[in-house]
């Protein structure tokens, strides 16, 4: 077994211990995110990082989760658990990311300090941040070389969030073992059913996050298989406007911050 499957996961019976801990540290994290992550009229759960970088105790906080996480043996855990662990760290080890160098208008603002790094200048996600079994890891190697080839499920992409108005939501509580199955088909629903996720234009073509083409491969490897994930998860409307479609036309994403906006002062 490679060193990147055993960190993902290792065995299938869950050591009681080792999920305890866990779950102790993830009730600290969930207060954090029913704190200031909350849903906005337009459906895009945003974050409050103004209020969060201004609460010092709060910050060092998440910065005790992500090392409460990092002393933990994900290749120990059953699947579940260990999706869940690799979503809540990525998430977490974001949201660091960001309130450490807010105010910033887009994540890809924040370069790599590795600068002979040949992609430096497109974000931070190349850079290791945080060590788990001994593995110094980059939020890439996380997605990419841990979540995506051991789960082998496209909705890892639901699951991690990148801090961007284009991206899935960011859930405002802990993405947990028990509830995990429910929570990423919501999350799979509630982006495919948004104009950010899915758009059906006037000729019956699709436009479509950028997400979904740039990881075709997690979907079916063609267009055919992202308009069967499409319908999968489509509401209603959306359902009756996916038939007879078969065709995607253009793909779209927003890297703006998915921070909280102030509410305008009332006219008058």
């Amino acid at each position: 077994m490679t060193r990147r499957a055993t960190l993902g996961l290792g065995l299938m019976v869950l050591t009681g211990p080792v999920w305890a801990q866990a779950g102790d540290a993830d009730a600290a994290y969930d207060r954090l995110l029913k704190r200031y992550v909350s849903a906005s009229p337009d459906g895009v759960n945003r974050v409050n990082y103004a209020g969060w970088r201004a609460n010092s105790a709060d910050r060092t906080a998440l910065d005790g989760y992500i090392t409460e996480l990092s002393r933990l043996k994900p290749s120990a855990m059953a699947r579940a658990e260990a999706f869940a662990f690799w979503g809540n760290l990525y998430n977490a080890v974001t949201l660091k990311v960001i309130l450490d160098r807010y105010p910033v208008a887009s994540i890809r603002d924040i370069k790599s300090d590795n600068w002979l790094d040949p992609k430096a200048y497109t974000g931070p996600w190349r850079q290791p941040r945080v060590a788990v079994e001994g593995r110094r890891l980059s939020l890439d190697e996380i997605e990419h070389e841990i979540m995506r080839p051991t789960f082998k499920d496209p909705r890892v992409h639901y699951i991690v969030n990148c801090a961007s108005y284009g991206c899935p939501n960011l859930m405002n509580r802990v993405w947990r073992a028990a509830t995990l199955e429910a929570d990423l088909d919501a999350a799979a629903r509630a982006f495919v059913n948004h104009p950010r996720g899915v758009t059906v234009l006037a000729d019956g073509a699709l436009r479509v996050s950028s997400i979904y083409k740039w990881f075709i491969a997690d979907f079916g490897g063609n267009d055919a298989g992202l308009i069967a994930h499409f319908r999968q998860y489509a509401e209603p409307a959306l359902a009756q406007r996916l038939t007879g479609s078969s065709r995607i036309a253009d793909d779209d994403y927003d890297w703006s911050l998915n921070r909280l906006r102030p509410v305008p002062a009332p006219r008058g």
